[in-house]
């Protein structure tokens, strides 16, 4: 048995892990956004913040084939080339933000974002004017940093995406497309920086077929008619892992 798989399945917690990711997979198969605010503060805190970040990425290939191509057929792929290009181009800042960064800060600071976005979220904030290319670059550049940084690339373009007048089947491809590929950026860029280790790579392929399966469950749930039911029990499981994943609960 190779040594980085013996390390993976010998972690404590990896029950968690795996019972995350498939929750996580779920909840980004019918409402577009939430996998990475579920995961990370549950995978920070049985890991470290770089292990919890290298270890998602690698289990986000699996929407590949569960999620993605579903959301491109239904996307508008000008806005959310823009967007991906523009999150590419910062990843490699966030990376090194979290490469150096205080581990128990960042997973402070992971918590802080979910809950931070939730409020917000909840308020039903709109904004009422028409993005173009300006608007869309500027908040792939906040996904770039925020899911090198935290992993959490989300928060960003799920506010900005909720806060306009797409409807739910619209909006949710809006969202999948650019988190996917930018997720998927991740990897390389780790490995770059020298922060790609084997355990968090087996982590990742451990988890991977439960993400895979719960991206597959949670798009076949998805009905837009139902939308508002999905969304606010996505918001109720992000929360509980948002407080779980507080250092102070250690």
């Amino acid at each position: 048995m190779p040594d980085g798989l013996a390390l993976a399945l010998a972690t404590p917690g990896l029950h968690w892990l795996l019972a995350t990711a498939f929750a996580a997979g779920a909840i980004y198969g019918f409402a577009g956004f939430g996998a990475a605010l579920l995961f990370m503060p549950i995978g920070a805190r049985v890991t470290d913040p770089v292990t919890a970040v290298a270890m998602f990425a690698v289990a986000a290939l699996g929407s590949a084939l569960t999620v993605l191509p579903q959301a491109w057929a239904a996307c508008d792929r000008r806005a959310s080339l823009t967007v991906t290009a523009a999150a590419l181009a910062v990843l490699p800042l966030g990376v090194a933000v979290l490469r150096a960064g205080d581990p128990e800060a960042i997973r402070l600071a992971v918590s802080a974002v979910v809950i931070a976005t939730l409020a917000a979220l909840m308020a039903g904030w709109r904004y009422r004017f028409t993005p173009g290319p300006a608007a869309w670059l500027g908040v792939g550049g906040a996904v770039g940093f925020l899911g090198g940084a935290t992993g959490l690339n989300g928060p960003p373009l799920v506010l900005f995406q909720l806060g306009g007048q797409d409807g739910a089947a619209r909006s949710r491809a809006n969202t999948i497309v650019p988190l996917t590929l930018s997720s998927f950026a991740v990897l390389p860029v780790l490995a770059l920086q020298g922060a790609l280790a084997a355990p968090a790579i087996w982590l990742g392929l451990l988890i991977l077929p439960l993400y895979a399966l719960g991206g597959f469950i949670g798009r076949r749930l998805f009905d837009p008619a139902r939308a508002r039911l999905y969304r606010w029990s996505a918001y109720a499981i992000i929360a509980v892992a948002a407080v779980a994943g507080l250092p102070w609960l250690d």
